[in-house]
This record gives C-alpha cells, structure tokens and sequence, in this order.
C-alpha cells in the first residue's frame, strides 16, 4: 500500500467500485444505498481517494439550494479506516464548496464527533427542511431517523 492515497474527482469508471463502497454500508444500515444509475447521474458530485488503481474512498458534495450543499456518501474501505482517508474527502468536498456558489455545507450522520473534529457544528435536523422532502421521505428510516445534522459554514477568504 501507498503512503497516502490520491484524492481526486471522480470518473465514471470509479463508479462500479463507489458502488461497491457505498452499499457495503448500506446493507449495515449505515447510510442510504445507491444504485448505479444514480451513481452515473450523479458522478460529478463524487471525490475518490485511490490506492494501488483502486477506490478506497468516496464522499460526494450535492448542491442542494442556491448556497447550500449536502455531503453524502462518504465512506472509507474497512482497511483504509483511521488514516485521514476520510478527513481529506470531507476536505476536498469543503474546498469545492465556494467555486460552486456554496456558503453551507450539511451532512446527516450517525459519527457527528467525527464531523465536529472538522469544524461542523450539530445543529436541528428544521433547520434544514429543503433536505427532509428530497431524498429522507424515500429512507426507510424516515418516520424513526437517528441520524444527526451538522454544518459547516464556509468564511470568506480574507
């Protein structure tokens, strides 16, 4: 294994192994599944983190209103977990955040310490009702959700 893995934009031939990465969580009830169309349909949100030709990492920042965006889907292979794999994702989802107009970026989650260590704060899952009827209202979950919102809210450059 390399030292640490490339992040970079993802390409639609990462996404059979996004695919994989992602529904490995969700078949533990740790996040919501994707199938590979909306994977496809959605490939321009994704960042990968690559390791000896294959994706080990993903997370996705999804505009959800004109100034704020969600980030979805971040997961980390088993033995990538505990190498900032996921810190530099979050990172790289942040960074892209202003060059598309976004002041805010949200996540639900069910690790908020690990968001918070990032500089999110939890906040009211009300603060953010444009998010409950998108995506939430197909979640199984939906009546009984634990999952916890956090924010990041970008400063301007000085």
């Amino acid at each position: 294994m390399s030292a640490q893995p490339a992040i970079r934009k993802a390409i639609t031939a990462d996404v059979t192994e996004i695919h994989r990465l992602v529904n490995a969580f969700a078949d533990r009830g740790l996040m919501l599944p994707r199938s590979l169309s909306q994977l496809y349909e959605n490939v321009r949100d994704f960042f990968v983190a690559v390791e000896d030709g294959h994706v080990v990492g993903c997370a996705a920042l999804h505009v959800s209103w004109k100034d704020l965006a969600e980030l979805k889907s971040l997961a980390v292979s088993e033995l990538g977990q505990g190498r900032g794999i996921g810190r530099g994702l979050v990172e790289a989802c942040l960074a892209e955040a202003p060059g598309v107009g976004v002041t805010r970026v949200f996540a639900l989650t069910y690790v908020p310490g690990f968001f918070e260590k990032l500089g999110f704060e939890r906040v009211e899952k009300a603060l953010l009702p444009r998010k409950v009827w998108t995506e939430c209202v197909y979640c199984p979950k939906f009546a009984d959700c634990t999952e916890i919102a956090v924010l990041y809210t970008l400063t301007p450059e000085a």
